[in-house]
């Protein structure tokens, strides 16, 4: 930030944000719009471990191009700007990727029209709501939002300056949880009654100490908007080839497996139950607090979903349905019904309620972009499925029922509850602003 001209990027991104809300770049053709044919210039904000997954992914839709990149580690960023120049020359592309280290210059940048956000996900809400106001689409890792008030700004954000927005919940587009999901939603197992989602732990507080920082990482910049605290190499391993950086099990970067697991899991519990657009009413937690499973949240309808370790240690992360007739269960390595085992792998029939029919994530948000409509994980479905994790955290925490409105998104009669839907931000960042 202190290499830049804040005044100048907003200036751009507000005279930027607003042509595009006065006259839609699909009604003008004008500059920045996408045509059927033309190529979509990606900008990747965060070079770490998944990146190399994203950018195979998406590399794979013919009409995109990664044009920039930006990481504060300067170690990643090279290996990632080495890796997508490759992948530019073996489409055919004449396209050489330009680093940054500050990721609103690679905004300011009139020729990318997408931003692709993979980094840790304290960073997520600001750096969604700064690319909606430089008028970019944007594809961003799950979960969403480290908060619930976080991802409402990310949604009301999207919505105000028009943009297409993917949730990484690439499950969605996976064949055995879409079909999962029409299983139940067409009554195959009869109503539903309960659910259990196998995923890990709850969030904890960060413990522990200080180490030196490597070179060539801007540690300050990469703590960002988050209460600073000193370096460790689990937050931020030196290379991206060992174990998932483990800033995910920590209050402040992320929400534990909770938030990491939960956020595919939970999300194709509220997907079945057709809840992208709210969530749970209640949330039960444990009665012994040294608990880390046996939390149950309630919908309006009665369905009870349980955070619970319902199968053997070999079906790891996974969901399983159970209704009046019968039981589904789900997870990236099976899909298994009971008592008619062979709905698994039968067709549904003509007249059957369909959900989605893609089974490409990446060519879905590009399609989306070209005709300017939603994705299958939109943004306000993202935050949803997000909210369920957050909130999961927070009744896990404060150890004691919660009566939550969805609508409002707010708790009942609870507010020291209530304050913890936000967060502090660190120094002049603030993701309320757009």
């Amino acid at each position: 930030m202190n290499k830049m001209n804040r005044r100048n990027f907003i200036g751009k991104a507000a005279a930027g944000a607003a042509a595009v809300t006065i006259i839609p770049r699909h009604v003008m053709g004008g500059k920045g719009f996408v045509a059927a044919n033309d190529r979509i210039n990606l900008g990747y904000i965060g070079t770490g471990k998944q990146v190399s997954t994203l950018l195979n992914g998406i590399g794979k839709c013919k009409e995109t191009a990664a044009v920039a990149a930006c990481d504060v580690f300067k170690s990643k960023l090279d290996n990632f700007v080495q890796s997508a120049n490759k992948n530019n020359t073996n489409k055919g592309l004449n396209v050489k990727v330009e680093p940054y280290h500050y990721y609103r210059e690679l905004l300011e940048r009139s020729d990318v029209d997408a931003v692709v956000i993979v980094t840790p996900d304290h960073w997520h809400a600001q750096i969604v709501v700064d690319a909606a106001k430089a008028g970019k689409d944007i594809y961003c890792e799950k979960p969403l939002s480290l908060t619930v008030a976080e991802g409402r700004a990310m949604v009301n954000a999207t919505r105000k300056y028009d943009r297409v927005f993917q949730t990484g919940n690439m499950q969605r587009s996976w064949r055995d949880f879409r079909h999962a999901v029409e299983l139940v939603r067409n009554g195959y197992i009869g109503e539903i009654k309960e659910i259990n989602v196998s995923v890990g732990e709850p969030v904890k507080q960060c413990d522990l100490p200080t180490q030196s920082v490597p070179e060539g990482l801007d540690w300050n910049e990469w703590v960002g908007p988050t209460l600073y605290r000193g370096y460790h190499e689990d937050l931020a391993p030196l290379s991206t080839n060992g174990p998932w950086a483990w800033w995910r099990g920590y209050r402040d970067f992320g929400g534990g497996l909770i938030t990491d697991w939960g956020a595919h899991m939970f999300d194709i519990a509220q997907w079945a139950l057709g809840m992208d657009d709210s969530g749970p009413v209640r949330f039960l937690p444990p009665s012994k607090p040294e608990q880390t499973h046996g939390l149950t949240m309630v919908y309006e309808n009665g369905v009870r979903v349980n955070h619970k370790l319902w199968g053997g240690k070999e079906d790891g992360n996974a969901v399983q349905f159970i209704g009046t007739d019968g039981r589904i269960e789900v997870s990236r390595g099976f899909l298994r019904t009971f008592p008619d085992k062979n709905l698994a792998k039968a067709d549904l029939k003509p007249t059957d309620k369909r959900v989605y029919f893609s089974d490409n994530h990446y060519q879905d948000w590009v399609d989306a972009m070209k005709k300017r409509t939603k994705p299958i994980s939109d943004v306000e479905t993202g935050h949803r499925t997000a909210s369920v994790c957050n909130i999961t955290n927070i009744a896990y925490e404060l150890q004691r029922p919660l009566l939550w409105d969805p609508k409002a998104e707010k708790f009942t009669g609870d507010e020291w509850a209530n304050m913890m839907l936000t967060r502090p931000y660190r120094g002049k960042w603030d993701f309320t602003k757009f």
